[in-house]
């Protein structure tokens, strides 16, 4: 499952860190999780597909080495990003 362009131009908006940034972490990050909700829906319906599954544990991988990443390189940029996501407790 993909998200719509409409969307994914939303969430970058929403996300950017100045008006042509595309491929912050932060950015990244919300795509992946705009994704992930998306399949996670998808799952819902089709439970036993399990191709579309590994994708979705390849996406949060991802999500999970970018988000360490940016724990390591700025604490307060990671915090603001998932207090916005609501990922963590």
């Amino acid at each position: 499952m993909t998200i719509s362009a409409e969307r994914k131009t939303t969430v970058v908006k929403t996300h950017r860190r100045h008006d042509k940034d595309v491929g912050s972490p932060e950015v990244q990050v919300a795509i992946l999780t705009e994704r992930i909700a998306a399949l996670t829906d998808h799952f819902k319906a089709h439970k036993m597909d399990h191709a579309s599954r590994r994708g979705l544990l390849l996406m949060v991988g991802r999500r999970n080495r970018l988000l360490k990443y940016l724990a390591d390189a700025d604490r307060e940029r990671y915090q603001d990003l998932i207090k916005k996501l609501g990922l963590r407790k």
